[in-house]
């Protein structure tokens, strides 16, 4: 397989993901074992506002690991998207969730209880 039809493939894979799930965190590790502390504050921030949310490991693969930053043109994991749309990392989170703007985004997109 070329290097271009790994990447299509990779990113055919991200696109069904971020449309079959409302809320997806692309990060290291799984929610109930983050890989690396970047990864957790963002899994404790969605599980601190009560979001269901899909996770996907990029450690269990690395042409997804490279195919994510890619794939958003953001250069760092995690990466959250919310009905599609690319967020931010862990840093973007961090101050949303501060300034209430996540919780915000959350509830227009009637993703909160």
């Amino acid at each position: 397989m070329s290097a271009e039809t790994a990447t299509t493939s990779v990113h055919d894979f991200i696109t069904k993901t971020v449309s079959e799930n409302d809320v997806v965190l692309f990060m290291k590790g799984l929610p109930d074992q983050p890989g690396c502390g970047f990864s957790a504050i963002v899994v404790q921030i969605l599980d601190h506002l009560g979001v269901g949310f899909a996770g996907v490991n990029v450690l269990q693969n690395d042409e997804l690991r490279q195919g994510i930053k890619s794939y958003s043109d953001w250069p760092t994991i995690p990466q959250l998207y919310v009905k599609g749309e690319f967020i931010g990392g862990c840093d973007i989170v961090r101050e949303m969730f501060q300034a209430g703007e996540l919780k915000t985004l959350l509830a227009q997109e009637g993703l909160l209880n």
